[in-house]
């Protein structure tokens, strides 16, 4: 039998969203603060030669500018003021994580910190994020004083462009940041990956007529265009499939006496999703990809060494496709080990009563949501494995397909999506409710 929650879920329809004026709300400010995003990248670093800047990227736009171009949205091919997008703010998120999971200090700040723990280590992300974005934007600016051909991006090189250029970067991303935050706090979705999914859409339009136009020049041939489309709806259905998979653990709660009555005894399910770690892994690991190239900067100036690894950590090749697929697998694991704790999950169930028939519950409890954990964790690594690099590999065998017709972008529209609609039918219950709550005191007041 169907829940009251799924009832409700199956009787949503226009007529209550054009009720739900808080939703509507919440919609229209996040809509607003995406077009903010959108004008923002379209809002060029001052002091730069245009036309310098287009030929610098274009030499590069197949590699990992093209990488950088697809998540920001189209910023970094007009050097735009949030080229460097949110990716810092990522990549410190990484960092705090990893540090939070192996110092004791940070560790015991997370678990025994509660809200106010939780709030300083976002604010410890929030002081690297400033740190990483200083890093990646004075390599930025550093590069585009080099002089190339007799000729370098900057108009004026010096230090007062290098002391713009940072502050300006530096500022775009930490804008980004507070508005992700305000979409998160006052509109629907998580705003930071939403900010990324809506730079992919923006350019996945563009990316499609080019690859269109491609086949129509000949540059790539027709069966070949015709497959990848027919790939894209495949992988999308996939990926559609197993993000809504899951397996669901019955819990059996015990009748108990209270007073005269009889209470207790109901039974419900636990949960646990194929894919706990969501997107995450994928953003983390072609974050760390990309560092070497972030590190090296717009030019070739810099060590031997370091340029060889740029080299080899490019987009297809079989190292960057090794690394790529092994921090995938590694991220899987590390982020659902963070969101999902079977030992606190099993005290939980014991607290309430509840248990897994045939499980004692504490300690087998635990172990039993772990051995299901894993199992399902090595599926959704495969999973998402599968759907990240083989897009990759089959885009280096042929040349012309876009960077943003990819697994990870695909992934991360159809994740974002998913989540979003997710909160705007949490809301449209959460308002159904307060409705029939308000009828029903209505009808009290009556009798």
């Amino acid at each position: 039998m169907a829940s009251a929650a799924e009832q409700l879920a199956q009787n949503m329809n226009f007529g209550a969203f054009a009720q739900a004026k808080e939703l509507q709300k919440r919609i229209l400010f996040t809509l607003l603060v995406l077009v903010i995003y959108r004008v923002g990248t379209f809002v060029p670093v001052p002091g730069i030669d245009p036309t310098q800047f287009a030929l610098a990227f274009q030499q590069q736009s197949q590699g990992v500018l093209g990488m950088f171009n697809m998540m920001s949205g189209g910023a970094v091919e007009r050097m735009a003021i949030f080229a460097l997008n949110v990716m810092p703010y990522i990549s410190a998120s990484i960092i705090m994580q990893l540090m939070a999971a192996t110092i004791p200090s940070l560790e015991r700040l997370k678990k025994d910190g509660g809200e106010a723990g939780r709030k300083q280590i976002n604010q410890y992300t929030r002081y690297l994020t400033v740190v990483l974005a200083a890093a990646q934007a004075f390599a930025i600016a550093i590069g585009m004083q080099t002089v190339t051909d007799g000729a370098s991006i900057a108009i004026n090189p010096g230090p007062f462009f290098l002391i713009t250029t940072v502050t300006t970067l530096v500022g775009g991303t930490m804008f980004l940041l507070w508005l992700g935050e305000q979409i998160t706090a006052r509109g629907v979705g998580n705003g930071v990956s939403l900010i990324i999914f809506a730079g992919i859409v923006a350019e996945l339009p563009r990316a499609l007529v080019n690859a269109l136009q491609a086949g129509a020049s000949g540059s790539i041939a027709g069966p070949v265009i015709i497959a990848m489309l027919v790939g894209i709806v495949v992988v999308l259905a996939f990926v559609v499939f197993m993000e809504r998979s899951q397996r669901r653990l019955l819990i059996q709660y015990p009748k108990r006496q209270v007073g005269n009555r009889m209470m207790g005894g109901e039974s419900s399910f636990l949960p646990l999703k194929l894919n706990t770690a969501g997107v995450i892994p994928a953003i983390f690991a072609s974050s760390l990809l990309l560092l070497p190239a972030t590190i090296q900067g717009f030019s070739q100036a810099g060590p031997d060494w370091l340029g060889n690894i740029v080299a080899m950590l490019g987009p297809g090749q079989p190292l960057f496709l090794v690394f790529y697929a092994a921090m995938i697998v590694f991220f899987t694991f590390f982020y659902t080990s963070l969101v999902f704790n079977p030992e606190e999950t099993a005290d939980n169930l014991k607290k309430y009563g509840g248990f897994l028939p045939g499980i004692r519950p504490g300690k087998r409890t635990a172990e039993y949501l772990d051995y299901v954990l894993s199992r399902l964790t090595v599926i959704g690594a495969a999973y998402l494995t599968i759907v990240c690099v083989l897009p990759e590999f089959l885009k280096a065998q042929v040349s012309g397909i876009p960077f943003y017709i990819g697994g990870t972008s695909l992934l991360i529209v159809v994740s974002v999506t998913l989540d979003t609609v997710g909160q705007i039918q949490s809301h449209l219950l959460a308002h159904q409710y307060e409705g029939l709550i308000k009828k029903t005191k209505l009808r009290g007041r009556k009798r």
